[in-house]
């Protein structure tokens, strides 16, 4: 399909950051993930791009938060079912963008996986706000979409990112 690129044409991430944007929408009670299938989903494009190598940043939304945010939106707890689902760590950043993220990115190792906190803290995120945009992309070289749930949606972390960086499709978009 022409200019439609996937993790086939994605060529060496090795040392790269590719910001994944992955669909962890799941159900939590108690402070823990009560479905993990949606993270199951996703677990091969994660895998594949870590073992390449890549620096793989995770951006997702979580419910919707109406006043920025909020611990009953938070995405901490689910890092750490994530990490159950790889068999791997997976850090956690306590923001998407500014310093927080930055920090979280720059400690990173080739290899490494790392869950920024929910994008709808932001209202720019569903508002595709250009300059929240840049924000989250100064974080990244590489963006993979592998949310085919929320790909249909024009936020920032689903259409605007892929006008700013180069973009491939995950293994749950082909």
């Amino acid at each position: 399909m022409a200019g439609f690129k996937t993790l086939d044409d994605i060529g060496a991430v090795s040392g790269k950051r590719v910001l994944v944007r992955v669909d962890l929408n799941v159900p939590v009670a108690d402070g823990k993930v009560t479905d993990a299938t949606r993270i199951e989903r996703i677990a091969p494009t994660i895998a594949e791009l870590s073992k390449k190598g890549a620096k793989v940043i995770l951006l997702a939304h979580f419910g919707r938060p109406k006043d920025g945010p909020s611990a009953e939106f938070s995405l901490e707890p689910i890092a750490r079912a994530t990490a159950e689902v790889l068999g791997r760590p997976v850090g956690f950043a306590a923001d998407c963008i500014g310093d927080k993220a930055a920090e979280a990115v720059a400690a990173m190792k080739d290899g490494d996986v790392l869950l920024f906190e929910n994008t709808r803290f932001y209202k720019a995120e569903e508002k595709n706000d250009p300059a929240f945009t840049e924000k989250l992309a100064a974080n990244g070289d590489i963006y993979v979409n592998d949310a085919f749930s929320a790909a249909h949606r024009a936020h920032a972390s689903t259409e605007g990112l892929a006008h700013r960086l180069p973009a491939y499709a995950g293994r749950t978009m082909q």
